[in-house]
């Protein structure tokens, strides 16, 4: 088993918790599983409708880790009104109205996630050519949300998810106090932690977010379960926020001198 990081920040981002549409389309508290599936399966070219096409990423294992939460936002939107019905934007019964569909959609302002991504080697590989050259582009849940760049912090790495603690350099500023030696953090994990280990209690939370199908009329999801957790982090991955592109793209080409 490897792995590669990715760093999910922009000035937007969406990660929408329902498939069908409603007049508020929410957005989750962090990346769903469903989204960051989705956006494997486009880097390589899957299909919407290749149902089958999705199963080998059962295989993967996510981590979280939530250096910024972000604050929430809500859109206001109107589509049609004032038209003729003929010229009218079709309901989701199928029906055109001549008054305005109102719809708010929410989004998360100035996010920044970190995300391991655990899998079998010959997956990593696969993945991570895929995400250096995508077939789609990936977005933060929706189109209109691109990624901020580095995007594919590493490609490869034996151990993703200590990385999370030791190596991916922290959206955080450094603490004043210098006898401070750590900064507690969130994650988000698909297992539990041992007992008896840094950051070992865990709330845990239920998500409707493993993706069955992601045909366009046959969308289908499961549960799963997740352990959200406080961590200590080493205060060495945090520094000034000046510095935080240098430091970034400092690591991602650590590997490729490696």
């Amino acid at each position: 088993m490897s792995g590669l990081l990715l760093r999910l920040a922009g000035p937007l981002q969406s990660w929408g918790e329902r498939s069908a549409f409603t007049p508020v389309r929410e957005t989750a508290a962090f990346p769903t599983r469903s989204a960051l599936v989705g956006m494997f399966a486009a880097a390589e070219g899957v299909a919407r409708g290749d149902t089958a096409g999705l199963k080998k990423y059962a295989q993967l294992r996510l981590t979280v880790r939530i250096d910024r939460p972000g604050t929430l936002l809500e859109d206001y939107h109107t589509v049609g009104g004032g038209f003729p019905k003929e010229r009218t934007a079709a309901t989701s019964g199928g029906s055109n109205k001549d008054a305005a569909v109102i719809t708010r959609r929410q989004y998360l302002s100035d996010a920044v996630f970190v995300v391991a991504v655990t899998a079998p080697d010959d997956l990593t590989t696969q993945l991570g050519a895929a995400l250096r050259r995508p077939y789609w582009a990936p977005y933060l849940g929706r189109r209109s949300c691109p990624p901020d760049e580095p995007f594919l912090l590493r490609k490869h790495v034996d151990d993703p998810e200590n990385e999370l603690l030791t190596g991916v350099p922290l959206t955080a500023p450094e603490p004043r106090d210098t006898a401070v030696e750590t900064l507690k953090v969130q994650f988000l994990r698909e297992r539990p932690l041992a007992q008896g280990g840094p950051g070992a209690a865990a709330d845990v939370i239920e998500v409707n977010d493993m993706p069955v199908s992601f045909a366009p009329h046959g969308r289908a999801h499961t549960g799963r379960r997740l352990y959200r957790t406080v961590e200590p982090v080493s205060r060495a991955l945090a520094g000034p926020q000046k510095t935080l592109l240098t430091r970034l793209i400092d690591y991602t080409h650590a590997e490729e001198h490696a």
